[in-house]
């Protein structure tokens, strides 16, 4: 798998998303957001942080940038995108994904672990979960309350584009465990063609036993595996 992985000014998960793609055999390159030559990559990462300092809005300001331009282009070619935390605000600002990311509904900002349900398995992103698979994830956000008008949300259910849910560690969906409010507890979604994937917490984060587990190991594998 060729990934590259896209670095703003106030990025600053891109080196964990390295690590996590390096491991599952992918051999990420850094592509500074100025550049717009993606030629060659299949996969493009955009990593969490706080793109130019999440002024105006979370993601605002780089859903502008040269490389989004490309990475529209690239995903209008078939090509593979994720956007974690931060990238999953870019890609809403830019309407590559439905919905937009409010302020967690308790107005703070979050840094814990959660547990997220495999909501779909597509052969992209999680053909190594089974279906239904509960994993622990960290967050780390401020603006990751998921939220879409009913008829967005009638529709990504019902073409089944949820990815991942808020869950408790048994599986289930409570309004406890869905930390920042998200509507339907929702925590990640595709586009369409299955090919974009946006989440709001981190698998990157815990990829090796020395980071305190693997649970999100399975999602990279997958990615590596799709190459």
């Amino acid at each position: 798998m060729r990934a590259g992985i896209v670095v703003f000014p106030g990025i600053n998960r891109e080196r964990d998303m390295a690590i996590a793609l390096e491991i599952s055999g992918a051999k990420p390159r850094m592509i500074w957001h100025r550049e717009t030559d993606l030629s060659g990559l299949d996969l493009i990462v955009i990593p969490g942080g706080f793109s130019y300092g999440d002024y105006l809005r979370c993601g605002a300001m780089a859903a502008q940038s040269p490389v989004m331009r490309a990475v529209r282009e690239h995903a209008a070619r078939g090509g593979y995108v994720l956007g974690v935390c931060n990238g999953f605000q870019i890609l809403t600002e830019m309407g590559m994904l439905p919905g937009v990311l409010l302020r967690n509904a308790s107005l703070r900002f979050l840094s814990m672990d959660c547990y997220l349900r495999v909501e779909r398995v597509t052969p992209a992103y999680t053909s190594k979960f089974a279906q239904g698979a509960v994993f622990r994830a960290p967050m780390a956000h401020g603006d990751g309350n998921y939220f879409a008008n009913d008829a967005t949300l009638d529709r990504l259910e019902g073409e089944g584009l949820v990815a991942f849910r808020y869950v408790t560690p048994h599986g289930e969906p409570t309004l406890a465990a869905n930390r920042n409010g998200s509507a339907r507890n929702i925590a990640g979604i595709y586009s369409e063609n299955l090919r974009v994937l946006g989440l709001m917490p981190h698998p990157e984060d815990l990829v090796d036993k020395l980071m305190g587990g693997t649970d999100g190991k399975p999602l990279f594998d997958s990615i590596a595996a799709a190459a």
